[in-house]
């Protein structure tokens, strides 16, 4: 049986605030056993053709002012809706601040985030991704999220703010293709997490139609 294959993208060159260096390192331990990972910033894999023969797209693009071109957003829609998987991590969420076809893909884009701080996460939907997955405490940046209103999702992991509990993590379907959001992931340090890495390893296999 052949191995599953991934292709992460994100920015070595000129990230806006996150680099994949030392992230790419610890997706590609996390998730060696079930899914080899390849890395590169190269946004024309985003093409159809180029995305083809991979079975999961982990996004961790910084796209806030850069272009997606419509021939790149037709790749990647095209790839989901026949099957491919997508995981967003992150600042991959950034691709939904780009286009609103890529924000549907997503589930939701972008709205700012209060200062980076210690955060309580809470699982709020019980399955594979979320199987085994204990409430925990991790410093991160509280993305405030805007949903697609013509989506459906299931969220799979709140964190609090002042108070209130705010989506952390979901998944949905997009046409025979599956999309997962992760909201942690603003540094290496987060991937170091023993939650965040089981996080990352079910919703890769869920995402990528692989048994949990």
């Amino acid at each position: 049986m052949n191995k599953k294959k991934s292709i992460l993208l994100g920015d070595y060159t000129h990230p806006k605030f996150h680099p994949l260096q030392g992230v790419d390192a610890q997706i590609s331990h996390i998730l060696n056993d079930v899914i080899s990972v390849q890395c590169s910033e190269n946004k024309n894999l985003l093409l159809e053709e180029h995305l083809k023969p991979f079975d999961l797209c982990i996004c961790y693009f910084d796209l806030w002012d850069e272009k997606v071109s419509p021939q790149q957003t037709a790749g990647l829609l095209s790839y989901v809706s026949q099957g491919g998987g997508l995981l967003v991590i992150h600042n991959g969420l950034s691709i939904g601040n780009r286009r609103y076809e890529l924000a549907q893909l997503a589930g939701g884009r972008f709205n700012g985030h209060p200062p980076y701080q210690p955060l309580s996460f809470r699982v709020s939907a019980e399955d594979q991704v979320t199987k085994g997955i204990e409430p925990f405490e991790l410093d991160e940046e509280p993305y405030q999220i805007d949903f697609d209103p013509f989506g459906q999702r299931t969220v799979l992991l709140e964190y609090e703010l002042e108070g209130t509990w705010h989506p952390a993590a979901w998944k949905h379907s997009y046409g025979m293709g599956r999309v997962a959001f992760l909201m942690p992931g603003h540094h290496e340090p987060t991937f170091l997490h023993p939650q965040i890495r089981r996080l990352i390893l079910q919703a890769a296999q869920w995402a990528a139609h692989l048994p949990g």
